[in-house]
């Protein structure tokens, strides 16, 4: 088995048994044989459950995170930015539903070190997205009667209540899912919503 298909495996076998089980009663022994890797091999990459855990997540940090640095690196406009920022956040979060849903109920049991590492990684993406915010906010095109902290929560809570309701088996495609929610908060977005309020 490769390298690459070994910490694949490591990592689909703990999602499906954290999932089911719960990470706190599923033990090394259990993920390995569902891998069908040895001890060894798994703690060749991962040193203990722990880091299995914060890797599930740590992955999907690391792909928004580049997705975001290229979407703004494009030079698009600051709305077709935010836009696709917004899209591509709710897709990438659906394509990885399992391992979020299985971080977030588990993340209170990593230690200190890996919740502070998962903060500082959440925290920066979500400055990142605060700052396109930021920049049509000057250009006038988004309302600013609001904490722009106010505003990057209300677009991650509905980001981070998909696993409660999303399912792919469902009549929504991620892609229709993705288009919906970003069009709402948009339109909450806009200078002219208070106007409309009035």
């Amino acid at each position: 088995m490769k390298n690459s298909s070994v910490q694949d495996s490591v990592k689909k076998a703990a999602v499906d048994l954290f999932a089911t089980q719960g990470y706190a009663t599923t033990s090394v022994q259990q993920i390995v044989e569902a891998a069908g890797v040895t001890k060894g091999a798994m703690y060749h990459y991962f040193r203990s459950k722990d880091d299995l855990l914060f890797a599930i997540y740590e992955q999907l940090l690391t792909l928004q995170g580049e997705r975001l640095s290229q979407i703004v690196d494009s030079g698009l406009p600051t709305q077709e930015t935010l836009r696709a920022v917004c899209v591509d956040v709710i897709e990438t979060s659906i394509d990885y539903l399992p391992e979020g849903t299985v971080f977030f109920r588990s993340v209170h049991m990593l230690s200190d070190e890996r919740q502070e590492e998962v903060k500082r990684r959440r925290r920066k993406y979500h400055d990142d997205f605060s700052s396109i915010i930021e920049r049509g906010q000057r250009e006038g095109v988004y309302r600013a009667d609001v904490p722009r902290a106010v505003l990057v929560a209300h677009f991650f809570s509905d980001v981070h209540y998909l696993s409660h309701w999303y399912s792919p088996a469902g009549p929504e495609s991620k892609g229709k899912i993705a288009a919906q929610i970003t069009d709402l908060f948009l339109d909450s977005l806009s200078a002219d919503a208070p106007a409309r309020r009035r």
